[in-house]
């Protein structure tokens, strides 16, 4: 059997120990002894660049912020569904991830980083989401963690929390999605997202191509707008023709299956 050849290692902001394994041909980011990510388990990570993608389709120009890079699956997969006219901004606090994709990594997707589509903040992703412009992106993808619940680094609570959800409707333009990778179903998140202001699907996906059951959800939240209510022919007044309720959409939920193991 190959050994597993360490390739380099770093700490993480929260005193983790962050390290770049290859055995056999593939690659894995293990955070504490724990595999974190695997460059052949790569299946979910695909689906939500495909999804972002098709959240930019019909738009000549639009601008995307990614918040993790990772391996770079999920940029690939972005990237490859989208036209010359995106830009991708790539949020990613750990400034080692981007050298090991650059110096270690540049067969695997790291050369996509030289694509002038694409733009390296090297910055936590809620401070670029905290300090951007109103109505700035046409998609947020977060790509950070194992899911609301379950997160690479404790400051990350803020980006799934109530106003850190609001803060996200905020910068990004009327019916802009915001996507979010999570190793389970979290109803309670989902339930934030629709107070938030959007309208909310849950999209199952494999970890791998081969496997036969879903196991991880991709949230997929458009921010929605209120209807513009119109003036009233008999009275002038403003009137809700539509009939729906002013409250924000009601949640679509798709619940995945669990993990095969």
């Amino acid at each position: 059997m190959k050994p597993n050849r360490k390739l380099a290692e770093t700490t993480t902001p929260d005193g983790g120990r962050l390290v770049l394994f290859e055995h056999d041909g593939a690659y894995c980011i293990r955070l504490n002894g724990q595999d974190l990510m695997h460059s052949s388990v790569t299946a979910s990570e695909l689906r939500l660049g495909e999804l972002a993608a098709e959240s930019l389709s019909g738009q000549p120009e639009s601008l995307a912020l990614l918040g993790g890079l990772g391996l770079g699956f999920t940029l690939k997969s972005l990237l490859a569904k989208s036209g010359p006219g995106v830009k991708v901004q790539v949020a990613e606090l750990i400034p080692q991830i981007v050298d090991w994709n650059r110096n270690l990594l540049g067969h695997l997707n790291g050369k996509l980083l030289d694509d002038p589509r694409v733009e390296v903040l090297l910055r936590d992703v809620w401070t670029v989401i905290a300090c951007a412009e109103p109505a700035h992106y046409d998609a947020l993808v977060l790509d950070l963690d194992n899911g609301p619940s379950a997160m690479f680094q404790k400051l990350n609570a803020r980006l799934y929390s109530s106003k850190g959800l609001e803060r996200m409707a905020a910068v990004l333009k009327p019916h802009g999605r915001a996507l979010f990778w999570s190793v389970r179903p979290d109803p309670a998140f989902a339930k934030r997202l629709t107070h938030a202001g959007f309208q909310v699907e849950v999209v199952p996906a494999p970890l791998y191509a081969s496997a036969k059951r879903c196991a991880v959800s991709i949230y997929v939240a458009e921010k929605q707008t209120p209807a513009a209510p119109s003036l009233s022919p008999a009275t002038g007044t403003a009137s809700n023709t539509s009939g729906a309720s002013t409250s924000s959409s009601p949640l679509r939920w798709s619940p995945p299956q669990r993990r095969l193991e």
